[in-house]
């Protein structure tokens, strides 16, 4: 009788902790986020960061060019937050009823930079380079918001007498190829597919920096991106999206994005 005593004693809480091993984790909410690909690397941190406070969240983040994501959600893609690298893309979606209007806000701006391979075989030392016979430029499509800074960079350079007559004419003459968004710019100038592209600031990354160049766009001719970002009107996970966006505005956030080196959304001149 005491051996089978002991027998219960030993078996019975082995089989209470096998029984816990088959409680089902709570299950997943996804919170889905499309944002522009500049945002590709801040926006990976902010996610991760609002993962932790929220363990049962899956944050999934859908990168292109603005306007690329736009069009996804005017065709019924699911998700529950737009962020937009320029305010034209967020104007078209709050004006077509796709986001909430009162969750429009300003969450960070950006300023364009010239790129060049590590090894610059152009040789490319200034502005004025850019409108020399035979310099391969790649722009972003001016569909795309940095397509669009871009162009309106090359208008203020060009309006300077400092850069000659025919300094427009000429750049638009050097331009190569033209890119669905920033990201492929920088990998063709990465690769060594041009002698030079534009990008913004923070696409330089650490990363980046081991095989590209940088040439700075003075304030004068440079231009300042604003980022909004919203609400889906058709949010799958309304609060969560909304939970999302404060913590993009939040302190926390904020310092993300400064250690990417996006400017604070009150940033302004140029």
């Amino acid at each position: 009788m005491r051996y089978l005593k002991a027998l219960l004693f030993v078996f019975l809480p082995l089989n209470f902790a096998g029984c816990g091993k088959t409680a089902s984790p709570p299950p997943q909410t996804t919170l889905t986020v499309f944002a522009a690909a500049s945002l590709t690397e801040s926006f990976t941190d902010i996610g991760k960061q609002f993962e932790s406070a929220n363990p049962q969240v899956n944050v999934a983040f859908n990168f292109a060019g603005s306007q690329q994501l736009r069009s996804q959600i005017e065709a019924g893609a699911a998700a529950d937050v737009f962020a937009s690298a320029n305010e034209k893309e967020m104007a078209t979606a709050e004006g077509e009823s796709l986001v909430k209007a009162d969750t429009i806000h300003d969450f960070a701006h950006n300023r364009l930079v010239v790129i060049f391979p590590k090894d610059n075989p152009a040789k490319i030392a200034s502005l004025n380079n850019l409108g020399k016979p035979g310099i391969k430029i790649d722009l972003a499509d001016p569909s795309v918001p940095v397509g669009k800074y871009s162009l309106a960079m090359l208008d203020k350079i060009a309006a300077d007498p400092a850069f000659g007559a025919n300094y427009k004419t000429q750049f638009l003459a050097n331009i190569v190829s033209r890119e669905e968004n920033v990201k492929a710019v920088l990998s063709k100038i990465r690769l060594g597919e041009a002698d030079a592209g534009v990008v913004y600031v923070t696409d330089v990354t650490p990363d980046a920096a081991q095989q590209v160049g940088t040439l700075d766009v003075p304030g004068t001719f440079n231009q300042i991106a604003k980022y909004p970002i919203a609400v889906l009107t058709h949010a799958p996970q309304p609060d969560l999206a909304a939970k999302f966006e404060d913590f993009v505005l939040s302190d926390s956030g904020q310092q993300i994005l400064h250690h990417y080196n996006f400017l604070p959304a009150g940033a302004g001149g140029q």
